[in-house]
């Protein structure tokens, strides 16, 4: 039984190793293998995000967190920064009621949209996200926020052609 649930700053802890945990997947990509062995986000950037307020967890039976959605608001947006789900546990649906929850956030908030980046190959990154009503965001449509994101990206070794920014227009 998985609880989804507001992000706690005692959470911050066990984040990272979700994040590297989850990054295992892309070994089974072999141009994107070396993600797996990447820099992860410090639990006092996620305590960060975390009293944001647009994070969440799901929390296995003894309220363990065994995947996160984290997130902040841009203007009228959320922005997704990370999902991710411990490897072990992937494939059960943890990830899409985390965005379940993100979403309905937004809505609530009176948001215009959600956002993120991600890879538009991977089949959990774009397609999944297609699966929810996102759309890629092509030239003009990619607004300076999320164009900066991209060439911030590129400059951690991310193929620009194997990225894109997708939104998610809730109005």
């Amino acid at each position: 039984m998985i609880t989804i649930r507001p992000a706690r700053a005692e959470d911050a802890e066990a984040l990272p190793g979700i994040e590297q945990s989850a990054g295992l997947a892309f070994r089974a990509i072999p141009e994107l293998a070396w993600l797996a062995d990447g820099d992860n986000v410090s639990a006092q950037r996620h305590r960060a995000l975390i009293a944001d307020g647009a994070c969440w967890i799901g929390a296995d039976d003894r309220d363990r967190p065994v995947g996160f959605l984290s997130a902040g608001i841009e203007g009228d947006t959320l922005h997704i920064w990370e999902l991710d789900v411990s490897l072990d546990r992937q494939g059960q649906g943890i990830g899409r009621a985390l965005l379940g929850r993100a979403v309905a956030d937004a809505r609530r908030r009176g948001l215009a949209a959600v956002t993120l980046t991600t890879f538009r190959a991977v089949a959990w990154n774009a397609p999944f996200y297609r699966k929810f009503g996102f759309r890629v965001l092509e030239g003009a449509e990619i607004d300076e926020r999320l164009a900066s994101l991209l060439g911030d990206e590129a400059e951690h070794g991310m193929a620009l052609d194997q990225r894109c920014a997708m939104r998610l227009d809730l109005r």
